[in-house]
């Protein structure tokens, strides 16, 4: 047994808050334009696809943050970020370095394998420890 297995849960944690707390700000950004304001330098009016998707950063970054819930979270957020990918970045062109889609991708990756791996170390959530 490798001796840096012993360290997973707790590098898979570490994963996940930090995915978390850059996740929020994409969240806070939408919502109250902190820390700037969108690209379209308004706030989306409350029950646009832009509010939900800022909400579903803000409170699902939260959740991950914590580690509750870790899996279901994490299911719901790598869904959005594919529908973010191909709604508003893949239109756009077939590259994500082009599209500015490269975070949309790799997030949406990050939560899917939370949903499999499960939250790790330092989680409120305990049976989905890896």
């Amino acid at each position: 047994m490798n001796s840096l297995n012993r360290y997973a849960p707790h590098v898979l944690g570490l994963l996940r808050i930090v995915t978390a707390l850059i996740f929020i700000l994409h969240g806070t950004q939408k919502l109250f334009g902190f820390p700037a304001p969108p690209a379209s330098g308004a706030l989306p009016s409350a029950f646009t696809l832009m509010w939900f998707a800022g909400t579903l950063e803000l409170v699902g970054g939260l959740l991950m943050l914590v580690g509750f819930q870790t899996r279901i979270v994490a299911f719901v957020l790598s869904g959005q970020m594919a529908f973010a990918y191909w709604m508003a970045h893949a239109p756009k062109s077939l590259y994500p370095a082009l599209n500015g889609g490269d975070a949309a991708i790799l997030y949406c990756f990050v939560f899917l394998y939370f949903v499999f791996a499960g939250s790790g170390a330092f989680a409120v959530d305990k049976q989905s420890r890896a």
